[in-house]
């Protein structure tokens, strides 16, 4: 029977991360086979039951709490490529995505869907629709990068306003938030989907820029100092906004620290980052958007949720598409 077969999706395996701890639970071969729309599935799952008890030294029937209820079975499911694809984005990428499709697609996701392994694709059904998920169209890129700038301007100054008042339990949390913001900037300048966050770090030392921007991001969150971690961070910062202009989005912004108002504080201010690039969207329909979030040319930057893993981090929305659905409305969106 002509088919597909693939590895994609939930899964830490999928990325390649899963070592002898996952062994405890959900653990054994699995894969997705892609049959044409319309075909007898019968056969198939007369011929699954057939499969042995064991493959590769592991069991083939063993419990998944994502599925099946949670009772042994063996974890070969069989569905259509498209039927697949819309489980997971609400949308085919072979027929286009739209920016809603987009902003309400989790890189986590994302990368679950594009970074796993084909094994069969005798027609490229697979490949053609992670082709179209390989990255984001240049005006969306910009949007998310602005967003993702956006939030470390706004935390950026806390780290020398709690240090200098004495939080250091403070400073300690906003220098995880801040230097959190920045690896996935990091993501977004090396046209990478970024995983969820247990694969975050270990998946940011892959990237080219892991050594440039990951020592002064590590003396942050070791340094006992609030001044060491400040300036650490604008180090980090800086070698991400220069890796940022290097892409040629936007207009360059000069990356190196200043400081914030009159106060004794240094920052990146990176909301000029943020301007550079929603100055250089031409979409018609991301202009609207910026329109409705706030967004004034020359004026205000605006509230930019951006994509939806970057307006919320909670886990049950962001691995379930009905509840990501639900939340379009907080940007702006017409799911």
């Amino acid at each position: 029977m002509p088919h597909a077969a693939a590895l994609l999706g939930e899964g830490s395996e999928v990325l390649g991360f899963d070592d002898e701890v996952s062994t405890d639970h959900d653990f054994g071969p699995r894969l997705q086979l892609f049959v044409a729309p319309g075909v007898d599935t019968a056969p198939i799952d007369a011929a699954l039951k057939n499969l042995p008890e064991y493959f590769d030294g592991l069991p083939v029937a063993y419990s998944d709490t994502d599925r099946h209820d949670a009772r042994p079975h063996h974890q070969v499911e069989v569905t259509t490529v498209s039927a697949f694809f819309v489980s997971r984005l609400g949308a085919d990428p072979a027929e286009g995505m739209e920016l809603t499709d987009w902003l309400l697609a989790p890189t986590q996701i994302l990368a679950s869907l594009v970074d796993g392994v084909v094994l069969h694709d005798p027609f490229g059904l697979l490949t053609a629709r992670r082709r179209a998920l390989n990255w984001y169209p240049d005006d969306i890129w910009r949007y998310v990068l602005a967003a993702g700038w956006l939030r470390v301007s706004q935390e950026e100054p806390f780290i020398g306003r709690t240090g200098g008042r004495g939080d250091d339990l403070g400073f300690r949390i906003l220098t995880a938030r801040v230097a959190r913001d920045l690896v996935r900037i990091g993501f977004l300048t090396e046209r990478r989907w970024a995983p969820y966050n247990k694969w975050l770090t270990t998946a940011f030392a892959r990237l080219a820029l892991a050594d440039q921007a990951g020592p002064h991001l590590r003396r942050a969150l070791g340094a006992t100092g609030w001044r060491d971690r400040e300036a650490a961070l604008c180090a980090a910062a800086g070698r991400l906004a220069a890796a940022t202009n290097g892409l040629g989005l936007a207009e360059p912004v000069d990356p190196t620290p200043r400081r914030f108002h009159t106060r004794d504080i240094q920052v990146l201010a990176a909301e000029r980052l943020t301007r550079a690039l929603t100055d250089a969207i031409t979409d018609p329909l991301i202009r609207a958007l910026l329109a409705r979030l706030g967004h004034q040319p020359d004026g205000t930057v605006g509230h930019l949720f951006g994509a939806i893993d970057q307006a919320c981090d909670n886990v049950d929305i962001l691995t379930a598409l009905d509840r990501r659905r639900d939340y379009a409305s907080l940007l702006g969106l017409q799911p």
